[in-house]
């Protein structure tokens, strides 16, 4: 299953009149990172940026003049995400300003069953809270110390961390679970998830002493016969 986490800066908070003006996008495959990122500025024309949103990420209006306008990236934001979820933090947001700049095209808006919202996902995990990007980062000790300000395509990396962890950690990533596809009764094919678990080239070294060793046998001596650790002894 392919996944795009994203992101996006905008000029203000009105989706109606605001602009994107940064898309940022980190591309997972089964949950795990491909390497693959996309990432973009946005000339949002004659709309200025909000010095509320200047305050957060940063963006000025002298730095987005030169910088495509929204319908030149749209080929490369299709392609990178073509087939693939749309996953955010706070989706409802994210999507509202996607989908009106695709309005402004004449395009149709993304489908709702296409998108992935990790703040509703958080709140169903943790109902408790707190539930923002840097709050689930403390949560789940993923280093956030180099995000002073908001920037979609570091915004982007980080909501990959934490969804992947939310979807139950990294050691689905580590190489031990592998598809088998079968055939369906519809006649298409369904997985299952294998473990396949190899064994190590080359075995770990003993971090018992000899010492420790020979102290742990004469203890074992002292307790007799039934001492439990008899049982384990080789």
């Amino acid at each position: 299953m392919r996944e795009i986490v994203f992101d996006t800066e905008t000029t203000g908070l009105e989706f109606k009149n605001d602009r994107v003006i940064e898309i940022g996008g980190v591309e997972l495959f089964n949950h795990f990172p491909t390497g693959r990122t996309f990432h973009v500025y946005v000339n949002p024309g004659d709309r200025k940026v909000h010095p509320d949103a200047l305050a957060v990420h940063g963006i000025t209006d002298e730095f987005l003049l030169d910088k495509p306008k929204f319908g030149e990236i749209l080929a490369e934001l299709q392609a990178f995400f073509d087939g693939a979820k749309w996953v955010a933090h706070n989706a409802t947001f994210d999507m509202s300003f996607i989908n009106a700049e695709y309005d402004r095209l004449g395009l149709p808006p993304v489908e709702n069953s296409l998108v992935v919202d990790t703040l509703a996902l958080a709140r169903r995990k943790h109902p408790m809270g707190p539930n923002s990007l840097d709050a689930l980062c403390r949560r789940y000790g993923i280093d956030n110390s180099h995000r002073t300000k908001h920037g979609a395509l570091l915004d982007s990396e980080l909501l990959a961390e934490v969804y992947i962890e939310m979807l139950g950690g990294r050691q689905a990533t580590f190489g031990l679970v592998q598809a088998e596809s079968k055939s369906a009764p519809n006649g298409g094919t369904e997985e299952d998830v294998v473990i396949t678990l190899g064994s190590r080239p080359r075995p770990l070294a003993a971090r018992l002493s000899a010492e420790e060793a020979a102290r742990h046998a004469a203890l074992c001596e002292r307790l007799g016969d039934k001492a439990i650790w008899n049982r384990y002894q080789t």
